[in-house]
């Protein structure tokens, strides 16, 4: 069952606080760690634990600091290059189920200098 970690925090609450920063439901958070919906509910709610192999995959499909997971010190997320940010971005959505959001990188991608230019010049519009 759960321990209490340091700090009085709780491992499955740290993963639920991960998993909402993140903005993932259950399904979708548990699809990026190779579980289900269920599974990620049983350990949110305290009735089974994190075990080793799934802190791995949490740590490293989402760039999370094991120390956090485990103890709660120090940051969430190790720090990372803009370049390995983007990868992760774009992992978590190939990854993921929205195929909107992939069919919008795919688009992104198949632009051309001057489709770029004009992309640019809505985005500074609406701001």
């Amino acid at each position: 069952m759960i321990k209490l970690q340091k700090g009085g925090f709780i491992l499955n609450e740290r993963l639920k606080e991960l998993r909402n920063y993140l903005g993932l439901s259950q399904e979708a958070f548990g699809e990026t760690v190779g579980v289900t919906k269920a599974a990620i509910s049983r350990i949110e709610s305290g009735i089974n634990s994190l075990s080793d192999r799934m802190i791995l995959s949490i740590v490293t499909q989402h760039n999370v600091s094991e120390e956090w997971l485990r103890t709660g010190n120090g940051s969430m997320f190790n720090a990372m290059s803009e370049d390995e940010e983007l990868d992760l971005y774009v992992g978590r959505i190939s990854g993921g189920s929205d195929e909107f959001k992939k069919n919008l990188i795919k688009t992104l991608c198949k632009l051309s200098e001057d489709e770029w230019d004009v992309l640019k010049k809505i985005i500074s519009e609406m701001k």
